[in-house]
C-alpha cells in the first residue's frame, strides 16, 4: 500500500513537510521550521510526527528555512538517510542552518534573561551551530532532470521551481506489480518574468498532484509595478527625514530588493541615501547567488554581461558586526535599511523595529509573506500596540506593503498550472492536494478550480493521510 501523510504546511504556511510510505519505505519531502509565537513553535519544532529514524530519505525542495530548517532536528533525532537537493540549494543551507542556530542562541540569550528575573522557565534552541553543519554531511546534490534512485521500485528528479535559487519541484515514480504511480510535489511555485531566476517549469503527467496554495485568493500585479511603488514609498519618506525599514528574507527577497534598487538609483527614480544591508547572512547569501548563474534569467545574464554588479552599488554598505548594526540607529539621515528575518520574528530586525516603530517619520515596508501569528503579520494586519522582546511599543511609523515582489504563484498561475497539468497527463492526475496556503486562501482556490471544472481538490488537514 502507497499513502501520503501531510505533516506540516496543512491549511498552513510554515513547517513544510510530507512523508510518503510504500511497503515499509518512508521518504520525507521537506523538513522545515514552523514559524509563529515562540513557545507554541519551539514545541511542535522539538517534537516530530514521526520517529526521525524510521525515515529512509528526505528530499529538500528549496533552501528556505520554512522547509529546510528543521533538518538537525531529524538528523539529532536520530535521522541516518540521505537529502538530495539541488547544488545551489545544499550551498545556500550550508550558510542558512548554521544562521538558523546562531539566531535562535542569540534571540533566546535575550529573551531568557527576563524570562530568569521573571523565574519562568528558560527556552532552549532546537540545535546548535555545530549539529547545523554536521547535517551538510547527509546532502546529496543533483542536477535538474537526474535520477534519484531510491529503491528499486522508488525513484525520483527534480524540475526547476523558479521559487528561489535552486528550489525543485520533485516527482517521485512509484512502481508496483500492476501500475506506476507518479507523484508531483509544486514546493514553493514561483512566478513568472520576476527578476533574476529562470521562469518555473511545469509538472505534467502525474497521477497526483501536491500543489501550493500561499495566494490561492488572490493574484498579484507584474512585478514592474513594484518598481513605482518603491520609488514612491523612499522618496515620501525621505522627504519626512526618516528611514525606510524593510524586513527581508536572506534568500531571494534581499537579492530582489537590490536589483530593484540598482535599476532606480542608475535611473534617478529614487535619490541618493544609503542602503544598509544589515544581515551577515544576507552578504553571503549573495555570494552564492554569484556561483550559480545556471539558475539566472536571459535579463539577469544581459544586465551582468554589460559590466554591471546587480547586488553591489557604491551606495549599499554591507554591514557584519553588532556594533556597525547598532551604528546605523544612530544614522540621522535618510537611508534604506534591509534586514532578517523576513517575517520579523528573529534576527537583527528587531532592533531596527524596536528603534523605529515609534517614530512617525520613518516607513515599515513589507515586501514578503507575512504567517500568522507573526509580527510582521500583525503589523499588516494594523496592530498599534506591539511587542518586540516582551516590551510594548506604539505603532506610529507608516506600514506599507508590496505584494508584487512574492515569489509564489498568484492565483491565476495557479489555476494555469493545474490546469496544464491535468491537459498533459491526458486523463492520467487523479487527484490536487493543496498544501502551504492559509485555509480560506485554499478554500478560495478550491472554488475557482471547480469553476473552470477541476472537482478532484482536496485541502487535507495536519496528520491527514491519503492512499494513493
Amino acid at each position: 500500500m502507497t499513502k501520503i501523510k501531510f505533516l506540516g504546511a496543512a491549511r498552513e504556511v510554515t513547517g513544510s513537510m510530507h512523508m510518503i510510505e510504500k511497503d515499509g519505505y518512508k521518504l520525507l519531502i521537506d523538513c522545515g521550521m514552523i514559524q509563529g509565537k515562540r513557545k507554541e513553535s519551539f514545541e511542535r519544532n522539538r517534537n516530530l510526527p514521526f520517529t526521525a529514524y524510521d525515515v529512509n530519505a528526505m528530499i529538500l525542495t528549496h533552501a528556505h528555512i520554512d522547509h529546510s530548517g528543521n533538518i538537525p532536528t531529524l538528523i539529532k533525532q536520530g535521522f541516518k538517510g540521505s537529502i538530495y537537493s539541488s547544488y545551489a540549494t545544499k550551498d545556500l543551507c550550508r550558510l542558512m542552518l548554521p544562521d538558523s542556530a546562531y539566531v535562535q542562541i542569540k534571540d533566546l540569550e535575550y529573551v531568557n534573561k527576563k524570562r530568569l528575573k521573571q523565574k519562568k522557565t528558560l527556552f532552549e534552541p532546537l540545535y546548535s551551530i555545530e549539529e547545523a553543519e554536521a547535517s551538510l554531511d547527509h546532502f546529496v546534490p543533483r542536477n535538474l532532470g537526474e535520477p534519484i534512485k531510491l529503491r528499486d521500485d522508488i525513484e525520483a528528479y527534480m524540475l526547476n521551481a523558479g521559487h528561489i535559487l535552486g528550489s525543485n519541484m520533485v516527482i517521485v515514480k512509484l512502481n508496483e506489480k500492476d501500475r506506476e504511480i507518479k507523484i508531483g510535489f509544486t514546493g514553493d511555485l514561483g512566478r513568472k518574468s520576476l527578476p533574476i531566476l529562470l521562469d518555473p517549469d511545469q509538472i505534467n503527467d502525474v497521477d497526483y498532484l501536491v500543489m501550493e496554495s500561499t495566494y490561492g485568493g488572490r493574484d498579484h500585479k507584474p512585478i514592474a509595478a513594484a518598481y513605482a511603488k518603491l520609488a514612491t514609498i523612499v522618496n515620501e519618506t525621505a522627504a519626512r527625514g526618516g528611514k525606510i525599514i524593510i524586513p527581508v528574507f536572506a534568500v531571494e527577497r534581499a537579492q530582489e530588493v537590490l536589483y530593484v534598487l540598482n535599476k532606480l538609483f542608475i535611473d534617478n527614480k529614487i535619490q541618493p541615501m544609503p542602503v544598509f544591508v544589515d544581515s551577515p547572512l544576507t552578504v553571503q547569501v549573495t555570494e552564492v547567488f554569484k556561483q550559480h548563474a545556471e539558475c539566472f534569467d536571459g535579463d539577469m545574464l544581459k544586465f551582468i554581461a554589460d559590466s554591471n554588479d546587480p547586488f553591489h552599488l557604491e551606495l549599499v554598505k554591507y554591514t557584519a558586526s553588532v556594533a556597525e548594526s547598532k551604528a546605523i540607529n544612530d544614522y540621522e539621515k535618510p537611508c534604506i535599511i534591509l534586514s532578517a528575518t523576513g517575517m520579523c520574528e528573529a534576527g537583527r530586525i528587531l532592533h531596527h523595529l524596536k528603534n523605529h516603530i515609534s517614530d512617525p517619520r520613518c516607513t515599515v515596508l513589507i515586501v514578503g509573506y507575512q504567517t500568522v501569528n507573526t509580527l510582521g503579520r500583525r503589523l499588516v494586519e494594523g496592530e498599534k500596540q506591539i511587542k518586540i522582546f516582551g516590551d510594548p511599543y506604539s505603532v506610529q511609523a507608516q506600514i506599507k506593503v508590496i505584494n508584487e515582489f512574492s515569489g509564489h504563484a498568484g492565483q491565476k498561475d495557479l489555476v494555469k498550472f493545474a490546469q496544464t497539468a491535468i491537459r498533459m497527463s491526458e486523463g492520467r492526475l487523479k487527484k490536487v492536494f493543496l498544501v502551504h496556503g492559509e485555509e480560506g486562501q485554499q478554500e478560495e482556490l478550491i472554488k475557482v478550480l471547480n469553476e473552470q471544472g477541476i472537482m478532484n481538490v482536496e485541502n487535507p488537514a495536519q496528520g491527514e493521510e491519503a492512499v494513493l
